[in-house]
């Protein structure tokens, strides 16, 4: 039987697993840097938390979990694999409702979307996630953009521009297009723009029927658009709410380093929770999508609670970013953090190179030890450089009497002996 894993999936061997770590680890960084604590969810959620957050679309690429037993064999799902991190945090939330507000946590695991998988696009991805419970104060949104800045700074991305639009505004160029009524259709359609282009997002739209002179309206107020100011007075006195909270959003998000930030009229967000500013971060690269996004989500943890809690948060796409940053390779990361390979020269000598490998480890050295039969060094040293260990340490017996050890480059093949004491260091 052919072995394969499953479609959208993959495994990710060493390499790929030291880069991965290389990236959450920074991203991990930035978020604790602004205050945000970790927190972690179960991949499975009972399925009614998770429908009807999403939109139509969204709700189709949840994967159910069937029932066990009757239930099962009819067809009947009870729960589902969490599609995000944001409606899992809501749940949380209502949960828990003696947690101490605002509370900024981040979290960085798995979701899995029932979708079509494509270059940067998988069934099973991460997310990295940090969001702000309990504060309407637009320095929150000014902070999820701030995260996002310095975590793909950090990353080395000079080309990221990070679009930033308010889901009130769009609702106004919707109702200015004379689509009030269908104004969710509309923002699915819009929020395709970038994957299928105008042709297709009207195409998408006639579908869902939206009248031709509508369409075309749409498409003259994005045209348009090409600023704030432009945007809020074509739309007139709907838009001076939103405006004025952009423009509030973007002069801190400044404040605090974020330079790259740009009205984008066109930016919608498809996701329906979404009630205030919603941003997106893209490379130059346009082929490679989003590499972060989020928005302001104010009644969606009230849906669990009833309780009238704001929230906002930022998601970093670590698959798309890893994607990209292999393709550029702009992250140096060592094929393995072992720094030595501790060999075994003869049976006899077997303890004394085990005890020096404790040693190692007790100074917060990472090594291996052959595992193989003792002596046939030049095996074992072929062994250690295959997996990319810089370093062969050695205790032969004239090392064993002198006290020293000896210790070889495996990359440029030079050898010297060094003191046990003085070996840790060296390797450091």
């Amino acid at each position: 039987m052919p072995v394969s894993a499953a479609r959208g999936t993959r495994d990710l061997l060493p390499a790929a697993m030291h880069r991965r770590m290389a990236v959450i680890g920074i991203i991990r960084e930035v978020f604790a840097r602004y205050g945000f604590e970790p927190l972690e969810t179960p991949a499975i959620e009972r399925i009614e938390t998770l429908m009807g957050k999403y939109g139509e679309e969204g709700d189709q690429l949840i994967f159910r979990i069937l029932e066990r037993g009757e239930g099962g064999k009819e067809g009947k799902a009870d729960m589902a694999l969490r599609y995000d991190l944001t409606v899992p945090l809501a749940r949380v939330m209502a949960m828990n409702q003696n947690l101490a507000l605002p509370f900024k946590r981040y979290q960085v695991q798995p979701v899995y979307r029932a979708d079509r998988p494509q270059r940067g696009r998988y069934r099973e991805f991460y997310q990295c996630d940090a969001d702000i419970v309990g504060s309407r104060s637009r320095v929150a949104d000014a902070e999820c953009l701030a995260v996002a800045n310095e975590a793909l700074t950090r990353l080395a991305f000079e080309d990221v521009t990070i679009h930033l639009n308010h889901r009130q505004l769009l609702a106004a160029l919707v109702a200015a297009a004379g689509a009030a009524d269908r104004e969710t259709d509309v923002l699915v359609a819009v929020d395709k723009l970038d994957k299928i282009g105008r042709e297709g997002v009207t195409e998408e739209l006639r579908r869902r029927a939206i009248p031709e002179a509508s369409i075309q309206r749409l498409w003259d107020l994005l045209a348009a658009s090409t600023d704030l100011d432009t945007t809020a007075q074509l739309v007139g006195a709907a838009a001076a709410g939103p405006a004025s909270e952009l423009r509030e959003v973007m002069e801190h998000a400044e404040a605090l380093g974020a330079t790259r930030v740009r009205f984008d009229a066109t930016l919608a967000r498809g996701l329906s929770y979404y009630t205030g500013p919603v941003y997106e971060a893209k490379l130059g690269d346009r082929s490679i999508g989003t590499v972060a996004a989020g928005g302001r989500y104010d009644g969606l943890i009230g849906m669990f609670s009833g309780r009238d809690v704001p929230a906002v948060g930022i998601s970093i796409g670590l698959e798309r970013i890893l994607v990209v940053l292999e393709e550029r390779s702009t992250l140096a990361t060592p094929p393995t953090r072992t720094r030595a390979l501790v060999t075994l020269f003869a049976p006899d000598l077997v303890p004394a190179s085990l005890a020096l490998a404790a040693r190692l480890r007790a100074r917060g050295v990472d090594v291996e030890t052959w595992l193989g039969e003792p002596g046939g060094l030049g095996k074992q040293f072929k062994y250690a450089a295959g997996k990319g260990i810089p370093f062969a340490v050695v205790i032969g017996p004239d090392e064993a009497q002198a006290g020293v050890v000896s210790l070889k480059d495996l990359t440029t093949g030079t050898q010297i002996q060094v003191s046990a004491a003085d070996l840790a260091a060296r390797l450091g």
